[in-house]
């Protein structure tokens, strides 16, 4: 898997920076940890890491508030210790929004500027409460006409099993994830953390389970790194608008790509959008606020994955017109998400075991 990974590295011509060898640090949830509703550049660091260093990070549910969750059902005792003191102490409202996610964050990496890349390895994911949320509002969610009202789930969570009880006969199999891992747009002001961008954030992807790495294109000094909206597990296109939403705690490995100069090539050789990797398959991804153009993104960003010189070190490079033709006959493009208005996601799957490795 590790030679895999070097292909996105290479594909963002980028040199990874010196890669220290330090014992976890932990990232906790508290009044001081959370950011509202945003990422952004100029947002002060909850916490600032060297490249290779590894962060435990825990997160809370969009679910709201203790009194939100008795009301559904979940028990006091399964609610933790500090999840109050985070609604009892909001920030001001200037400092809130303009989304509606609990994000714990920035992180921090030393050295990053415009034009490297950030890989997050997502090493390990773990489901925190015995309980998962689901609900949609009045004129929400992709058929609002449909469901004129509001209406809230509560979907009890067997982490033994590894099994949401939706319904008597309806067992989920749980694939925890985080619906919200980003980076900062640019270095000023917040950028709205509900839609899905350049900088990731709300992708919703849920092939994005522990195994997997995400690569951000640096726009910021710092990079500042926000993670949340934890899901136990989703479909694809979320159509009601939330998933089985949960609080997880995620552990991640963090490894900076330096530029490898400050021309980075030919833009077909530059990471514009964020690229991952799972255990199984490569990954491009397309949003944009019409959901054919988002299709063409993902599919056009997979072609240049595909195409580029930079496959050569692990799989030789294909023609564009071999790489389109291979997305049609042994790729999937999925809906991602198509409620995180405006943009909705798209992306594409490749599976990598019909890759031969080189020797």
């Amino acid at each position: 898997m590790r030679r895999n990974l070097l292909t996105l590295i290479a594909l963002a011509t980028a040199a990874p920076s010196f890669i220290a060898q330090t014992a976890p640090k932990t990232l906790l949830v508290t009044p001081d940890t959370i950011v509202w509703g945003a990422y952004g550049g100029a947002l002060k660091p909850a916490l600032t890491v060297s490249s290779g260093d590894t962060v435990v990070i825990q997160t809370l549910s969009t679910c709201g508030a203790p009194r939100n969750l008795i009301s559904r059902g979940v028990a006091e005792a399964d609610i933790p210790p500090y999840v109050a003191p985070i609604f009892e102490h909001q920030p001001a409202p200037a400092d809130r929004g303009p989304g509606g996610h609990l994000l714990t964050g920035p992180v921090a990496v030393e050295g990053a500027v415009p034009g490297d890349v950030l890989e997050v390895r997502i090493l390990k994911i773990d489901i925190d409460v015995p309980w998962a949320c689901n609900g949609f509002g009045a004129g929400r969610g992709f058929l609002p006409d449909d469901f004129p009202y509001g209406r809230q789930k509560l979907i009890p969570l067997d982490r033994t099993k590894m099994l949401g009880h939706f319904a008597p006969g309806v067992d989920i199999p749980l694939h925890p994830f985080f619906g919200s891992m980003g980076i900062a747009v640019s270095a000023g002001g917040r950028t709205d953390s509900a839609p899905p961008w350049m900088n990731g954030g709300n992708m919703d992807n849920k092939d994005l389970v522990a195994g997997s790495t995400v690569f951000f294109p640096v726009n910021s000094k710092g990079a500042n790194f926000e993670v949340g909206d934890g899901h136990a597990g989703q479909g694809n296109g979320e159509v009601d608008i939330t998933a089985m939403e949960t609080q997880l705690t995620g552990t991640f490995q963090f490894i900076l790509h330096k530029a490898a100069s400050t021309d980075l090539g030919a833009d077909s050789e530059r990471l514009v959008w964020p690229r991952a990797e799972t255990p199984t398959a490569y990954v491009a991804m397309g949003f944009h606020e019409d959901l054919k153009r988002a299709t063409e993104m993902a599919v056009r960003n997979m072609i240049s994955f595909l195409s580029s010189p930079s496959m050569s070190p692990v799989h030789p490079a294909l023609s564009r017109a071999d790489a389109y033709a291979l997305i049609s006959v042994a790729c999937d493009v999925d809906i991602t998400q198509l409620v995180d208005l405006p943009r909705v996601g798209v992306h594409v799957l490749c599976p990598k075991a019909m890759f031969t490795p080189k020797p």
